[in-house]
């Protein structure tokens, strides 16, 4: 595949999850070695062996789970393995700490090189991230699902940083699978499926629907048709809550908030304040240390995880591979992970295996689960395809309330699709959802009340017309 990045623009680089973006951006930053073909830097061919040659050459990548260390502080990530030493081979903080500064400023990067990592916002790290890249030197500078993590201020900050270093001369590539993102911020837009480069536009010449195609090879709905909820009895109850984490720290201080059949409530929030711990609790993974969970009605606080399940709670959890699917066992056994040695899919000790794969193939066909046949392991599924399997298992079940976290992380828009308008399909036929999601377009579009939860605690609870990104995103941030 061929990709040209001219300087002083910023070209994103579009596609699915596993199209084969950041494969191809690793092989030019030197952390994957190619088979053929060859880079060519500033005109001229050059051979990169790993990413001490492309920093040489002024090739710079932020990764996206950052490479810092949370206890040393800004100065000290930054010249790490690149000090400034003056003489008997004492390091040069403050020289260092006067550079960067003046790297921050120059770029609208402000960020306090005496700060402590660790105690820095997730925007503000990838500021230092982006910092350590200048300080090296970058001119190319390559950002890979940047926006992951931060709220919308923060993203539009991040923008502003981009627009700043393109017009500085610098050449920014853009990875994403997010199209508004695109629209707004590249110059350029190349579109990958399948490790291969399908298509190339300018933003104002093309639409998201346009790009979505591109991306998926048919056309895509990229926003849920959804009416108006109907909500009726309460279904979950959650009052007082108050968990630890695993260092005995309180991450969910007082939690109250109810879920009725037949609506979505959405939990808007940046990752790590306490929504994790909060639905572990819930589904009884995690203890709670005081407050209650009420499922109908009933008080489940003290009850087994599997009781719940068995009594009308679902979950799709956030991380599927560790917590949604055993990846080496065939797509008929994670259907029924709940309920494999229950009726109709065991007699006793003994599994009815042709129960078991006719099940399989009846939740293939109705959640068009693409596979070539029950027996495959799911491991060998794509994405998209594995969180077809979870949904299938916990829709299945017929729940009361399903509890969906981080539903379409890492899906392409074709399979966001398909889990969006399941959920919103669900919620009209009396089903209760709580969807917990860092992805604040997701809870936009899906929810029909928004609890944003900050520090463990939820600072607001917004309904109709008062549901505003820009607040929303305030909130997220902290500013109650």
């Amino acid at each position: 595949m061929d990709l040209v990045v001219d300087w002083g623009r910023v070209h994103a680089l579009l596609g699915e999850n596993g199209a084969g973006k950041s494969t191809l951006m690793n092989v030019v930053y030197g952390m994957v070695t190619s088979d053929a073909g060859e880079i060519e830097f500033d005109g001229r061919p050059v051979h990169i062996a790993g990413p001490q040659d492309a920093i040489k050459l002024g090739i710079g990548m932020v990764h996206q789970h950052f490479m810092l260390i949370p206890r040393l502080s800004v100065v000290e990530n930054i010249m790490l393995g690149h000090e400034i030493v003056r003489g008997a081979g004492v390091i040069d903080m403050d020289k260092a700490a006067g550079i960067i500064g003046n790297l921050s400023a120059r770029y609208g990067l402000q960020v306090d090189p005496r700060a402590r990592v660790g105690d820095l916002t997730v925007g503000l790290q990838q500021r230092v991230e982006i910092v350590k890249a200048l300080y090296r030197g970058a001119r190319v500078l390559i950002l890979d699902e940047p926006t992951a993590a931060l709220t919308p201020q923060e993203t539009e900050g991040l923008f502003d940083v981009v627009r700043g270093l393109v017009r500085e001369g610098a050449a920014v590539i853009f990875i994403t699978h997010k199209l508004g993102e695109v629209m707004a911020v590249a110059d350029r837009i190349t579109v990958m499926r399948r490790g291969k480069v399908v298509g190339t536009a300018i933003p104002k010449d093309t639409t998201p629907g346009e790009l979505a195609q591109m991306m998926v090879g048919r056309p895509v709905l990229l926003r849920v048709a959804r009416g108006p909820a109907h909500p009726t009895k309460t279904a979950l109850e959650v009052d007082k809550l108050v968990v630890q984490d695993d260092r005995r720290h309180t991450v969910v201080d007082g939690i109250s908030l109810t879920v009725r059949s037949g609506e979505i409530v959405g939990i808007a929030g940046v990752e790590g304040n306490g929504q994790n711990e909060m639905v572990e609790a819930i589904i009884g993974l995690r203890p709670a240390r005081a407050g209650r969970v009420l499922l109908s009605g009933r008080d489940i606080t003290r009850r087994p995880t599997r009781w719940r399940l068995r009594s009308g709670l679902s979950e799709v959890p956030a991380d599927r591979h560790r917590m949604g699917l055993i990846l080496e066992f065939p797509i008929y056994d994670n259907l029924v992970l709940s309920d494999y040695d229950e009726r109709p899919y065991a007699n006793g000790l003994v599994r009815r295996l042709g129960v078991l794969r006719e099940h399989a193939r009846k939740l293939m066909k109705a959640f068009d689960i693409r596979a070539q046949a029950p027996e495959q392991p799911v491991g060998s599924l794509s994405g998209g395809n594995q969180q077809k399997v979870i949904l299938a298992r916990e829709l299945g079940t017929r729940p009361q309330v399903l509890i969906a976290s981080q539903p379409t992380r890492g899906l392409d828009v074709g399979s966001i699709e398909f889990v969006h308008s399941r959920l919103v399909t669900q919620r009209d036929e009396g089903l209760a959802v709580l969807l917990v999601s860092s992805e604040l377009d997701e809870v936009l579009s899906l929810a029909d009340r928004v609890a944003v939860i900050y520090r463990g605690k939820i600072v607001a609870e917004l309904e109709g017309e008062a549901i505003d990104r820009e607040r929303i995103g305030l909130l997220m941030a902290g500013a109650a």
